[in-house]
């Protein structure tokens, strides 16, 4: 089983087509159970994702392999490394594990900082404690990876991908993880579920990208897929996933992904080129103003 269970959902309201805000903790309960009938062995969640890691600790996730991410270090941090360690002892015991599978950095960017070899030392005395099996980031581009894979070696790494954003899969470093043995998971399976809305639903801010919503829904017919299984395909396709994140509001999403990602996928949505980085990119959305 690929899929993993992305949390940010039971801590946070969170999703441009999120309509019923953060979810019970009777309903998490309820999706733990079932993800884990149906194979899955992995949760992502995060400090900053609310109250995220105390519910997963409340409902208990022993037998799950658990990764987290740190916030960013702060600016007036003295001792870099107990601030990694003191976090993630926290998070631990929110989680109430006695180990993590792995610790991301939720900023990377701050290992190329001048703090940035304390940040590391922190992540490996994480290993060398055994409080975590594996290190590494959570990015938002592919080009992030150039520096930091080049200046320090890693055991994860987590970054979009999506059938309108294939960044990591065309410029290689898909691969070059895989070659490297670098564990890949990956998010924004459904672009925060923009790629599961129809056009009514749509937020008017992204008409402006009437060209590429035509290609998408001539290719989704041409295909006669739903978006959720076009979605899901196009991922369990790329052989070098490891794991595919995937957050989900009730029992009945998660039974709908699992059927949906059964199957295969014949042929590709052409955009005709690259993508608006404002289209792809979730953080550049607030920004946006109807046109």
């Amino acid at each position: 089983m690929k899929l993993a269970l992305g949390t940010v959902q039971f801590g946070l309201n969170y999703g441009v087509a999120n309509h019923s805000g953060r979810i019970s903790d009777a309903e998490a309960r309820a999706i733990l159970l079932q993800a884990s009938e149906y194979g899955f062995d992995t949760l992502d969640t995060a400090i900053a994702y609310g109250e995220s890691e105390r519910v997963l600790g409340d409902l208990g996730i022993d037998r799950w392999r658990v990764v987290t991410k740190l916030p960013a270090a702060p600016e007036s941090c003295g001792d870099v490394v107990s601030w990694v360690q003191d976090e993630i002892r926290q998070s631990m015991e929110r989680l109430r594990v006695g180990q993590l599978h792995g610790v991301l950095l939720h900023r990377p960017s701050q290992l190329l900082q001048s703090n940035g070899d304390d940040l590391y030392k922190g992540l490996q005395s994480l290993k060398v404690q055994g409080l975590t099996r594996k290190i590494g980031v959570s990015v938002y581009e592919p080009e992030e990876l150039d520096q930091l894979l080049n200046s320090y070696d890693l055991d994860l790494v987590q970054a979009p991908l999506n059938l309108m954003d294939r960044r990591l899969v065309d410029s290689g470093w898909a691969k070059q993880l895989k070659d490297a043995n670098v564990e890949l998971h990956t998010r924004s399976a459904f672009l925060q579920g923009l790629l599961l809305m129809s056009a009514h639903e749509r937020p008017l801010k992204f008409n402006r990208w009437a060209d590429t919503w035509a290609v998408w829904d001539e290719w989704l017919l041409e295909v006669n897929l739903t978006p959720l299984e076009a979605c899901l395909r196009y991922l369990n396709s790329v052989d070098e996933i490891d794991r595919i994140i995937v957050g989900v509001d009730t029992e009945v999403h998660l039974r709908q992904i699992v059927k949906a990602s059964q199957g295969s996928l014949e042929s590709m949505p052409n955009f005709r080129g690259h993508l608006d980085a404002r289209l792809i990119n979730p953080a550049a959305w607030s920004e946006l103003e109807v046109e």
